[in-house]
């Protein structure tokens, strides 16, 4: 099991996003993504979430807010993926380059647009729409098959397999 942070860094209606193009046999290859990692002993998902933006983008957030947590069994090897998702309205500094991707700050209207796993935007308009919820995305062979999800603030439980 490995877990790991995933934030959406916003600021003027913009998302900042990394496209995966730099390491080889990253999984996320050619794919957008918001910027995370995975957790180090004994590191809290905040203390992580914060870490990982500074790595991967220069940035310090400041604030991040938990939205979620997302589980993908057997995602990669075989191996299940815990993921807490965060979105940081406050940051500190300048872009750096980044040594898994190129950044971009995306217009929110935008963001479907992007080269996107195919689950992605479903969470991301839970995002948009301030719920707090625990889901499950199946993959296979890099394939979305389905997904469930509870809402906290509403307690509904929904199950959506892809046909």
């Amino acid at each position: 099991m490995k877990l790991a942070t995933l934030c959406y860094v916003k600021n003027n209606a913009k998302t900042l996003m990394i496209h995966r193009n730099k390491r080889e046999g990253d999984i996320h290859d050619g794919k957008w993504n918001g910027l995370g990692g995975k957790l180090h002993l004994g590191e809290t998902p905040e203390e992580c979430v914060i870490r990982e933006v500074k790595e991967e983008s220069g940035l310090t957030i400041k604030s991040p807010s938990l939205r979620g947590i997302l589980t993908f069994p057997a995602f990669k090897d075989e191996e299940d993926w815990y993921v807490y998702v965060f979105v940081a309205y406050e940051f500190l500094g300048d872009l750096i380059e980044s040594n898994e991707g190129a950044l971009e700050w995306i217009d929110d209207r935008k963001l479907f647009d992007l080269n996107l796993w195919e689950g992605d935007p479903i969470f991301l308009k839970w995002l948009e729409e301030g719920k707090f919820f625990s889901a499950k995305f199946v993959y296979r062979n890099k394939r979305f098959i389905s997904y469930d999800v509870i809402f906290h603030d509403h307690w509904q439980s929904l199950n959506h397999a892809r046909r």
